[in-house]
């Protein structure tokens, strides 16, 4: 089946968490969220690190919509539901739905870290990938020394495979930096119900 003609909820609904597919809305939201953050995300995400205005971070959000409609990349604004608050965004990129993969990325407001909200858009976006898309394997991928990224992995149940030694460039491109590389597979998914 053509991936573009795959029926995909726009929604998925977690306890606190309502992920949605990014609207042009949300642009004010997201934009203050990152720039509230910087410190935190530029130590990890090129977006941060560099930079990003206004009218940047619209068309990422666009770029988006268009990918999540193609069904290239399912991004999701995580949204709290009790104030109804744009907190950070995640979703599956590297999406290969000819081996029914993908990869879990993530970044969150930093006024709203500690709470568990990224372990449990994780946990969310597992169970959808699992139970609603089919997927056969899910990853993922962050650097050795981020230590928080890796926790969230390992509290959602996924396992470390193995670390490639200086494999990418850090975000201000000085050094290579080690990648670790979490997955989850179905059978282990489904093993756990």
């Amino acid at each position: 089946m053509n991936p573009i003609l795959r029926e995909i909820p726009k929604e998925i609904s977690s306890d606190r968490l309502l992920l949605r597919c990014p609207k042009v809305e949300d642009t004010e939201q997201l934009y203050t969220a990152i720039e509230r953050s910087l410190d935190d995300l530029k130590l990890w995400l090129p977006f941060a690190y560099k930079g990003q205005n206004k009218e940047e971070t619209e068309i990422n959000l666009r770029q988006a919509i268009a990918k999540f409609d193609l069904r290239e990349a399912l991004r999701f604004i995580i949204v709290e539901k009790a104030t109804d608050q744009v907190v950070g965004s995640t979703g599956f990129h590297n999406l290969d739905w000819s081996k029914m993969s993908a990869e879990i990325g993530y970044w969150l407001d930093s006024t709203y870290t500690g709470k568990g909200y990224v372990t449990e858009a994780v946990n969310a976006l597992t169970k959808f990938a699992f139970e609603t898309l089919e997927l056969k394997r899910v990853e993922i991928r962050c650097e050795g020394h981020n230590w928080k990224s890796r926790a969230v992995a390992e509290r959602s149940g996924y396992i470390l495979e193995g670390v490639l030694r200086k494999e990418d460039w850090s975000v201000d491109e000085q050094k290579l930096t080690d990648t670790c590389i979490y997955a989850l597979l179905d059978e282990d998914y489904f093993s756990k119900e």
